[in-house]
C-alpha cells in the first residue's frame, strides 16, 4: 500500500512537471471525478452553504455548524454552539487566513477561533458589527472583514474596534451577502444595491448596477484577480469585468451558465468557478465557453452555495452534501513515465498549482 501510494505520487508530480514546461491548462470539457461527503461520512448535515480548503485540510460551513477535517475528508470534526462555543450552528460561511477560522453565522455574529475550533471568540451587535447575521467574511493580516445584513463591518486590529460602512457610506444597500479585499481595494456583493467598490478601504464607494452593465443587482458573491472583477447575481448570470468596473460581460444560460442564479464565484488563471441553482459552472478559458456538472455528473447537489479550489482540487457546497473534484487528463508521453519505471496509460491526477 506504502509503495503504490508513493508510486502514484511520484506520478503525479512527473505529469505536473511536464504539464507545466509544456504551458499546459485544464482542458475544457475534463474530466472531473467527484467524492461526495454527507451525514454517512461524518457531516452533521448534507445542507453545506460554504466551504475553504488549504492543503489536507477542508471546512465545511453547514446549517449545524462547521465541520472540519484535516486528511482530506477521511474524518470530521463538527464544531458547534454545544461543544465549541460556536455563536450559532446555522453557519452562512467560512474563511481562513492561516491558522485562523473565520465563520460567519445566522444571528450568531462573526465567530474566529485560532485554535482549529477548540474554542471562538463571537463578534457581534454589541462588539460593533452592524449585524449578528454574517452572510460572508475576509480576512488579510490584521484586517477583518464581515459582510452584515447592516453594511460592511471592517476591523483592523483583530477584532478590538470596528467601522460599518452603510449606505451612509456611499455603499449600494445595507445587506451585504459576500465581500472580498485585496490591498486597499474593498469589493462588497449587497442584496439589491449591486456591487460597490472602495479603491481607498472604505473612504469613499463606487457602486455598479444593471446600468453599469452589471446583470442584476442583487449580487450574491464576489471575487477578483488584479482588474478582473467577477459578480455572481440573482437572476442575472454572472457578471465579469476586465477592466475594474468600467465594462461588463454577463454569462447567463444562454452562454452555457447552469443557471441564471449564481451563488458564488472563484477563478485562477482563466478558469472560472459559478455555484449556481442548477449546478457547478466551469469555464477554463475565461467564459468563452462552460462545462456544468449536477448530479448526473457525480456532484452531490444541483444547488451549489459556494465552491473553492486549492491546487486543482475543488470544492462544492452543495444542498445535499459537499463535493470534493479532481481534473483528470490523459498521461502526456511514454517517455516521462519511463522516467519514473512506470507503464503508460490512462488517466492521472493533475494537481494545478495556485498562481503566486
Amino acid at each position: 500500500m506504502t509503495y503504490s501510494m508513493n508510486r502514484d505520487r511520484l506520478l503525479s508530480r512527473l505529469v505536473i512537471a511536464v504539464a507545466f514546461a509544456a504551458g499546459a491548462a485544464i482542458p475544457a470539457h475534463a474530466q472531473i471525478t467527484w467524492t461526495n461527503y454527507t451525514t454517512g461520512n461524518g457531516l452533521p448535515t448534507n445542507d453545506v452553504r460554504g466551504v475553504y480548503a488549504a492543503g489536507s485540510t477542508i471546512y465545511a460551513a453547514t446549517g449545524n455548524g462547521l465541520s472540519i477535517s484535516t486528511n482530506n475528508g477521511a474524518n470530521w470534526t463538527n464544531r458547534t454552539s454545544a461543544n465549541s462555543g460556536l455563536g450559532n450552528n446555522d453557519m452562512l460561511g467560512v474563511y481562513v487566513a492561516g491558522s485562523t477560522i473565520y465563520a460567519a453565522t445566522y444571528e450568531g455574529g462573526l465567530n474566529v477561533s485560532t485554535n482549529n475550533g477548540t474554542t471562538w471568540t463571537t463578534y457581534t451587535t454589541g462588539s460593533g458589527l452592524g449585524s449578528n447575521i454574517v452572510a460572508g467574511a475576509y480576512a488579510a493580516s490584521s484586517t477583518i472583514y464581515a459582510a452584515t445584513f447592516g453594511g460592511l463591518s471592517v476591523s483592523t486590529n483583530n477584532g478590538t474596534t470596528w467601522t460599518t460602512y452603510t449606505t451612509g457610506s456611499g455603499l449600494g444597500s445595507n445587506d451585504v451577502y459576500g465581500v472580498y479585499a485585496a490591498s486597499s481595494t474593498i469589493y462588497a456583493a449587497t442584496y439589491g444595491g449591486g456591487l460597490s467598490v472602495s479603491a481607498n478601504n472604505g473612504t469613499n464607494w463606487i457602486t455598479y448596477t444593471t446600468g453599469s452593465g452589471l446583470g442584476s443587482n442583487i449580487v450574491r458573491g464576489v471575487y477578483a484577480d488584479g482588474s478582473t472583477i467577477y459578480a455572481a447575481t440573482q437572476g442575472g448570470g454572472l457578471s465579469v469585468s476586465a477592466n475594474n468596473g468600467t465594462n461588463w460581460i454577463t454569462y447567463t444560460t444562454g452562454s452555457g451558465l447552469g443557471d441564471n442564479i449564481v451563488y458564488g464565484v472563484y477563478a485562477d488563471g482563466s478558469t472560472i468557478y459559478a455555484a449556481t441553482q442548477s449546478g457547478l459552472s466551469v469555464s477554463t478559458n475565461n467564459g468563452a465557453i462552460w462545462t456544468n456538472y449536477t448530479t448526473a455528473s457525480g456532484l452531490a447537489g444541483n444547488i451549489v452555495y459556494g465552491v473553492y479550489e486549492d491546487a486543482g482540487t475543488i470544492y462544492a457546497a452543495t444542498d445535499r452534501g459537499l463535493s470534493v473534484g479532481v481534473v483528470a487528463v490523459p498521461e502526456p508521453s511514454t517517455c516521462v513515465m519511463a522516467l519514473a519505471g512506470l507503464a503508460c496509460g490512462g488517466y492521472s491526477t493533475w494537481r494545478r498549482r495556485k498562481r503566486a
